[in-house]
This record gives structure tokens, C-alpha cells and sequence, in this order.
């Protein structure tokens, strides 16, 4: 070999060497001030009900300030597209449910691609919770309500988190799957959608932040979208046994990087949103809010991203859903 091919080669293992250190020392002292977790809701609603345990955990895990950043508006859009943005430098993440990532892209041209602009760092949460209605219509199970809506299309109103959301996804697939017409109330977020329901203004909801005016009496709950019935509401039937099987349009709520922060840092943030995730402590409080948290790989975080923008995208051409 010539001395000069030889220092060639030399000199870029050694700029791959350097650059593997640099990555690794990045990921080591990751991360050395705050970080910000921008949210794509107004604040009071489901997202942030999942999104604020965390930060805390999160700091006190790292030992820098998590800092939620709430930014509302466009069914999540406008939040997310700030994230896709922001400088991936590991200081910057989103925490969303899967609404503006893999319900809006079937619906609407987005700023960012849900799958080429972010990384996937970390499962935070799944909703398990289902169809509430305000006890002044008299409808107390899930078969009253439909047999009311079909005798009177468009009276009932449900309020959801905003246009695309997954929460405007249920009532879609609720409406085709049972066939029956349900006007909905799209919000900025769904605690301003609660505001409207506790009064009766919409009459219908399907959000955790929900659940506690349940417990209290004041709203009655018609059926869970998840799997399994729910611990807190053990005699209330899941939707498949309510008689509409493959109609829970999931809710999921994950964490994510712009594309092109240091592989090393989002495995490290990965790494402690599984530990924190497992321990009876985060369990207790994700469980007071009836939110479950599947445990997840980066790489596992992909697959079910892929799976869902898939499962939706049919729903959608199904049902026929728009943007109002």
C-alpha cells in the first residue's frame, strides 16, 4: 500500500473513530439543560394529563427540568409541525397521541411526514376509556344510545379533541360500524370539549379526562374502546361485546424526536421511559388517570406507527371521513 493511500485510509478512521466518541460522549452527558416536550393540545385535556407525570418523572429521572410546552390548534397539527422542526439536537421532543400522526396524514397535506421528520423514542400511554353521554337524555347503555340515534339522526353531539384527532376517528367509526348519524363538535382541545358536555351543550365524549365526572354521577358511561374492560369500571363492556368488534380506533400517546437527533441520546431516553414505565409508582399514577402503558422499543415504536397510519387510512376511506 502507498504511504499516501495508507494515511487516507488512516485519516478517515480516525474521523470515524472521533465521531463514534463525540456520539457516545454526546449521549453520555445527555442532557446537560432543560428539555422541552411540546404538546399539541391546550392544556387540561388528555394529553396533558399524561404528558405532566411524565415531565416529572422525566426530571427527576435525568436531572434537568422536563418542560411541557403546550401548543393547541389544527387538531394537533400546528404543535407537531414545530416539533418537526425544531433543532435535533435531543432538547427538543414531541409527546402527542397518534391523532396527528397517523389520523390527520389521511385526512389533510401536512407540513411534515409522520414517519421521514420524526424518531420514535417512547410509548408514554394508551387510553382506556369509551362513549359517555349526559344522563338528561335518559339513554343509560350503549344499545339505548344507538337505537336513539337511529330514531333521531344528527340530535346527539359529541365533542372531540379537534378535526383528525383520534377521538373524532371513534365517533367516525362508531357512526359507520353501527350505522347511525351523530354530529360532531369538533374543539381546540378536549378539555374545552368538557366544559360543553358537563353542562349538556354536546351531549357525548370519549376522552379519560372524562372519567371522574363518571365516578362522580354526573355522566354516565356506555362502553370501554379497549380489549379489555376496564379495573375502574368492571360491569361496563368493552365494545366488542357490546356487538362492534374491531371498532376501538386506539389511542396511543408516544414520544418523539425530530429526525436526525443522535441515535445514542433517544435509546438513552428510551432505555428510562421503559424503567420508569415499570415501576409501581408511574403504574399507580398512569392507572388513576386510566391510561395503560405498553412497554416499547424504538423499533417496535415504527412497526405499530406504520400499523396505524394503515389502519386508519382505511378507516377513513371506509367511512368516508372529512375534514368538515
Amino acid at each position: 500500500m502507498k504511504r499516501r493511500d495508507f494515511l487516507k485510509l488512516s485519516g478517515a478512521a480516525a474521523i470515524g473513530s472521533f465521531s463514534i466518541a463525540r456520539a457516545s460522549a454526546q449521549a453520555t452527558a445527555w442532557p446537560n439543560k432543560p428539555v422541552k416536550l411540546i404538546l399539541p393540545y391546550a392544556p387540561g385535556g388528555a394529553t396533558d394529563l399524561i404528558g405532566r407525570p411524565w415531565a416529572d418523572k422525566l426530571s427527576q429521572a435525568f436531572g434537568q427540568p422536563f418542560v411541557i410546552d403546550n401548543r393547541g390548534g389544527a387538531g394537533g397539527m400546528i404543535g407537531t409541525e414545530a416539533a418537526a422542526k425544531s433543532a435535533p439536537d435531543g432538547y427538543t421532543f414531541l409527546l402527542t397521541p397518534n391523532g396527528p400522526l397517523t389520523v390527520l396524514s389521511g385526512l389533510r397535506q401536512l407540513p411534515y411526514d409522520p414517519q421521514k421528520d420524526f424518531a420514535p423514542v417512547g410509548r408514554v400511554g394508551d387510553l382506556v376509556c369509551g362513549f359517555v353521554i349526559h344522563p338528561t337524555t335518559g339513554i343509560k347503555t350503549f344499545k339505548e344510545m344507538v337505537d336513539y340515534a337511529k330514531k333521531n339522526p344528527g340530535k346527539l353531539n359529541y365533542g372531540s379533541a379537534g378535526l383528525g384527532s383520534s377521538a373524532h376517528m371513534r365517533i367516525e367509526m362508531l357512526k359507520y360500524k353501527a350505522g347511525i348519524d351523530i354530529t360532531h363538535v369538533p374543539y381546540r382541545g378536549s378539555a374545552d370539549a368538557l366544559n360543553d358536555l358537563l353542562p349538556g351543550n354536546v351531549q357525548m365524549m370519549n376522552e379519560i379526562n372524562v372519567l371522574p365526572h363518571v365516578k362522580a354521577g354526573k355522566l354516565t358511561l356506555l362502553n370501554i374502546n379497549y380489549p379489555t374492560r376496564s379495573p375502574d369500571f368492571p360491569d361496563t363492556p368493552t365494545l366488542t361485546e357490546v356487538g362492534l368488534p374491531n371498532a376501538d380506533v386506539p389511542i396511543w400517546y408516544s414520544i418523539h424526536a425530530p429526525a436526525g437527533t443522535p441515535k445514542d441520546v433517544i435509546e438513552k431516553f428510551n432505555a428510562r421511559i421503559v424503567e420508569i414505565a415499570g415501576t409501581d409508582d408511574m403504574k399507580a399514577r398512569m392507572r388513576e388517570i386510566s391510561v395503560n402503558v405498553p412497554l416499547q422499543t424504538t423499533a417496535e415504536m415504527a412497526a405499530f406507527l406504520r400499523t396505524d397510519l394503515a389502519a386508519n387510512g382505511e378507516v377513513i376511506k371506509a367511512a368516508n371521513v372529512k375534514l368538515e
